[in-house]
């Protein structure tokens, strides 16, 4: 029985899987491009421990917390799925959507990623950006350090959101339902 010839994409996402990264490391598959980043700094991962502190107190449905889950979403063109690992993934408790998932799971029920600007500040503005609007995950809040701001993207709708709300670190942000709180961004900064 003859096989399929592989595409580029399958030769691509075969080697992406097939990855051994060095312990610390993150390697992505965005947009048909394997994205490697090192280790966070502590003030990278100090903006995402407040974030979740204040989500896991304050919202009105209650939250799991992942760091480190591999989610497989839509891509543009004829790259294959893309394989993002946000800084940051909520998902209502109730879901249990990480119990018996794979490393790499679909975002059916993810209610809100989290990325905070590192070395690679374009891919976490624009790329995971258009990823996760594509994954219509309803929100994406985006920590961007050079800027000094907190982003909030909300109404996804084919490769981009129809909405955003950008404050300066120091002021309050609010998160809609299912978390309907004020985000406190003061010490962001």
């Amino acid at each position: 029985m003859p096989h399929e010839p592989f595409t580029q994409a399958d030769v691509l996402l075969e080697g992406f899987l097939a990855l051994d990264t060095p312990e610390g490391f993150r390697a992505e598959l965005i947009e048909g491009e394997i994205v490697v980043t090192p280790p966070p700094d502590g003030d990278h991962e100090d903006c995402i421990s407040l974030i979740m502190k204040q989500v896991i107190r304050l919202a009105r449905t209650d939250m799991d917390f992942s760091g480190n889950k591999g989610l497989k979403l839509a891509s543009g063109g004829r790259c294959p799925k893309n394989h993002v690992i946000p800084d940051g993934t909520f998902a209502p408790t109730e879901l249990r959507l990480y119990r018996g998932a794979e490393p790499w799971m679909p975002c059916d029920g993810v209610a809100l990623v989290v990325e905070v600007t590192s070395t690679k500040p374009r891919a976490d503005r624009t790329d995971k950006r258009h990823c996760y609007a594509r994954g219509l995950i309803p929100l994406y809040l985006l920590v961007d350090r050079e800027q000094s701001s907190v982003t909030l993207f909300s109404d996804p709708e084919g490769d981009d959101y129809r909405q955003h709300c950008t404050i300066p670190f120091g002021k309050r942000l609010t998160l809609p339902a299912p978390f309907a709180f004020d985000l406190e961004t003061e010490k962001l900064i």
